[in-house]
């Protein structure tokens, strides 16, 4: 190893997405998707996948019976719920059991769900001095709350939806696009980032400052900036105090291809061992293949060496990646957590599919069944995700139902592990909760986590879409006991326009690899 200074930009950049637009592209969620790829996509379009032959549209099975929409209605389509709650069994029983709805009743939420996003997408662009954003009321009943300065001309456009008992249109002072606009000026007074420093809240209808980092809790330029930034705003903590990151072990999968969920031993400069998750592969412009963590499991002050990540470090201690230092790929400074690692040399033939590949090489995500995750008693058990792409960050809505792989672990008596710190009884796989808010600038859920389970990545089930990487969270150790435990996700999407911005080496979120040599045209 080589000693250096170690270089932490702590995100002063341009904002490379603007809050409240929805500049995305609908893409299929099916298996079928190809290069090019990385094309942030608000959800899928349904299309004829999974669709019942006699219900062309994709509408049954929401709870409404399909109608044809009125003009100037929303043209939103959705799959049927079954085929939703088929492509998301967790998701499907973490509905159940925490608001103790039918399987029926769940199926619907999701396929909603599923719908939300292109729904956002359409009604930003026909109503933009009206539309506010929306979110899924689960607790209220599984409600698509829609905000709008006028309810009207959007109850109007909803109400042909094929599950429009369950959306509701809400009056508010601010249009999104206000509200965006008032985070960009204030982003702009205070030398932060619009959408990670300065976010939209869109149920408080409101923009809020975070503090304690990039914006100090005690800048004087605060308080003029929140009075000039012409909608409401206020300033707060990023994230509750007590939250703790989640660096250090993952566990035992030492096949190829690489996969999100995968241990990743990272040796310090004082000879101790930690060690994060593998997120997801990304892929430069020249065809070279990465893998995606936590930033701070290679930045911070045990890692002023140059780090490399292992597989199963104590034995057989397979070589995975090496921190790039020129450019530098990494960053500690929530949500820009990031580190984009390259294959040690000789790693990526370890790692890769095989040249004589039987099966699609597609980007993977390892669902590893646990007890504590009820769909580990489902017929469909531990498998691979594939990863069909990714979602914007400013078109991830509170009410979602996500899923999460982590791999930290506490080894047993006379076990040989590097001990994560995640304590006895936590085991390490694929677990689903909700997401309960956007106001750390990253994305907030009800997931369980521990240390070890950083860089891990989370991701809707039922679609495969990419959402983000874990970095920080409520303090916990052993089983996972508490349903309204808190972890903080950096945004894929947010980290891409990031380390682009930084670099620009194009790197994209690829739904096929790694794969050996560059993919043909």
């Amino acid at each position: 190893m080589r000693t250096r200074r170690r270089m932490i930009i702590a995100g002063l950049a341009t904002a490379a997405c603007v809050l409240g637009t929805t500049a995305v592209v609908l893409a299929s969620g099916s298996g079928a998707e190809r290069e090019p790829a990385g094309t942030p996509v608000a959800a899928t379009t349904p299309g004829a996948t999974g669709a019942d032959p006699g219900d062309p549209a994709g509408t049954a099975g929401l709870g409404a019976a399909p109608r044809s929409p009125a003009p100037g209605s929303a043209t939103a389509a959705a799959r049927p719920a079954d085929a939703v709650a088929k492509d998301g069994p967790a998701s499907t029983s973490y509905l159940r059991d925490r608001y103790r709805v039918s399987a029926d009743e769940a199926a619907r939420r999701l396929a909603l769900q599923e719908l939300s996003a292109p729904l956002a997408e359409e009604l930003a662009t026909r109503f933009p001095d009206q539309y506010a954003g929306m979110w899924l009321d689960q607790a209220g009943g599984g409600v698509l709350t829609i905000a709008a300065t006028d309810p009207a001309p959007l109850r109007a456009a909803v109400a042909g939806l094929p599950d429009a008992a369950h959306v509701k249109v809400v009056p508010v002072r601010h249009s999104l696009r206000q509200l965006a606009a008032g985070a960009t000026r204030l982003a702009a007074a205070l030398d932060a980032t619009a959408g990670s420093d300065v976010v939209v809240d869109v149920q408080a209808n409101e923009v809020a400052v975070l503090t304690g980092d990039v914006v100090a809790t005690d800048d004087r330029r605060l308080a003029d900036a929140l009075g000039a930034a012409g909608v409401p705003a206020q300033a707060r903590t990023r994230l509750p105090a007590g939250t703790v990151q989640k660096a250090c072990d993952p566990r035992y999968c030492a096949r190829a291809p690489m996969r999100g969920g995968i241990r990743l031993d990272v040796p310090r400069d004082d000879d101790t061992v930690g060690g994060c998750t593998s997120g997801f592969n990304l892929r430069a412009r020249s065809g070279a293949y990465y893998v995606l963590t936590a930033g701070h499991c290679v930045v911070g002050g045990r890692h002023q060496e140059q780090d490399r990540t292992w597989h199963q470090f104590l034995g057989p201690k397979v070589p995975v990646g090496v921190e790039s230092t020129s450019p530098v790929l990494a960053e500690n400074a929530y949500p820009n957590d990031y580190a984009v690692i390259p294959y040690q040399p000789g790693a990526v033939d370890r790692w890769a599919y095989p040249r004589r590949a039987t099966t699609d090489p597609v980007n993977l995500v390892n669902y590893w069944c646990v007890p504590d995750n009820p769909n580990c008693t489902d017929e469909e058990g531990s498998r691979d995700v594939p990863i069909t792409g990714y979602v914007a960050a400013s078109a991830v809505q509170v009410g979602w139902i996500v899923c999460a792989t982590g791999s930290a672990y506490t080894p047993k008596a006379g076990e040989t592990y590097v001990d994560s710190g995640a304590g006895a009884g936590y085991v390490p796989g694929t677990r689903c909760g909700e997401v309960f808010g956007r106001g750390s600038g990253g994305i907030d859920v009800r997931i369980c986590a521990r240390p070890g389970d950083s860089g891990g990545p989370l991701f809707v089930e039922s679609t495969g879409k990419a959402l983000g990487i874990l970095s920080t969270g409520d303090p916990g150790q052993g089983a996972c006991t508490n349903p309204n435990e808190r972890n903080y996700y950096a945004p894929v999407a947010t980290i891409l326009d990031r380390v682009n911005a930084r670099t620009g080496l194009g790197f994209q979120l690829p739904t096929r690899g790694p794969l050996l040599g560059p993919i043909a045209p």
